[in-house]
């Protein structure tokens, strides 16, 4: 079914974009207060741990672009979307592409790891401990890492689609589907 094109749809629910940019405040907080201030460094890291709650259970239950069922795909298929990026004939999504749904997965469990070593070291059982305090320190290092592909592939994706995905995170909305895209 072809709609109008330049028709905005709604896509990103509230509670999505809401959790997004609190997860950008609260990681970038806890990577700046790493070494300086230990009690912000620490409620960061777990708003952080909070809103990864959330989103696992926001993508069991909330609206259909929010919902993991809707954008995690098999290894092929991820594969497949990566070899079609490379021969720049990649599908539009109008949710999460099969490369963008695979970051998120990484991203929740890297950041869902780091909060765990991080809330780890507070205890009285593995404070001091050096492995937990090196397993944290390399996952919010492979956290930086993963953030600039997130934000290089959103970057790419607006180019060759034509679109502010940036914009759409903001607002919600995107451009409406042409023919070939996938819902």
């Amino acid at each position: 079914m072809q709609t109008n094109a330049m028709a905005p749809v709604r896509i990103w629910d509230p509670g999505v974009r809401l959790f997004h940019w609190s997860l950008v405040t609260a990681f970038v907080t806890a990577w700046l207060t790493g070494e300086d201030s230990r009690i912000v460094h620490e409620w960061a890291g777990y708003v952080v741990a909070a809103l990864v709650v959330f989103r696992l259970v926001w993508g069991l239950v909330g609206p259909r672009y929010a919902r993991f069922g809707q954008f995690i795909r098999s290894p092929r298929v991820i594969a497949r979307y990566l070899s079609d990026m490379l021969k720049r004939r990649e599908p539009r999504y109008l949710g999460h592409n099969p490369a963008g749904g695979a970051m998120i997965v990484v991203l929740l469990a890297m950041l869902a790891g780091t909060a765990l070593t991080g809330w780890m070291y507070t205890t009285e059982a593995y404070w001091g401990v050096e492995w937990v305090e090196e397993t944290h320190e390399f996952l919010a290092n492979l956290l930086l890492l993963l953030v600039g592909l997130h934000i290089a592939g959103v970057l790419v994706a607006s180019w060759v689609h034509h679109e502010n995905l940036i914009r759409a995170m903001w607002t919600g909305k995107k451009r409406g589907p042409d023919a070939d895209d996938v819902a």
